[in-house]
């Protein structure tokens, strides 16, 4: 244990002499110390706020309607939807076929219909309820189509 002598200031005429333990010496906390502690705050906060702005995550995958006659076809093809809208009757059916090369999906922005991640091959959904239903690629989000069920 190493002994420091301190010693105070002259107050009232009496000088202060004491020794104490230096390990109970106050000495506050480094510059060092303090940037290090305020970034690992900084960051933490950082990676809250990121992790609220990203996206949930794709749900999982609504059933396809193969059984269903299809009303409309899109085509899912060079990162667009062909037509990018369709309008259709309730009870009426949409089928999305895909054609490679890349990888795209279809899902609602309600994820009312949500299909695998396809190169080729169809996903189909009817609709039973008037509306609009805007629908995105989720790994394209600037594909964007809609589908508009309205009443004869």
């Amino acid at each position: 244990m190493r002994r420091v002598r301190c010693i105070s200031t002259e107050r009232d005429g009496i000088v202060d002499r004491s020794t104490v333990d230096r390990s109970t010496v106050d000495r506050g906390i480094s510059r060092r110390r303090l940037l290090s502690g305020a970034a690992g705050v900084f960051g933490a906060g950082a990676a809250a706020v990121l992790a609220g702005c990203a996206p949930a995550g794709k749900p999982d995958p609504v059933p396809s309607d193969d059984d269903v006659k299809a009303y409309a076809t899109v085509t899912v093809v060079d990162n667009r939807f062909e037509p990018a809208e369709v309008e259709i009757a309730p009870q009426q059916a949409v089928r999305w076929v895909f054609v490679g090369p890349g990888e795209h999906d279809v899902v609602a922005d309600d994820r009312g219909f949500v299909s695998e991640l396809l190169v080729e091959g169809s996903y189909t959904h009817q609709f039973t309820e008037e509306g609009e239903y805007p629908y995105l690629c989720s790994i394209h989000p600037e594909m964007r189509g809609v589908v508009r069920v309205v009443a004869p």
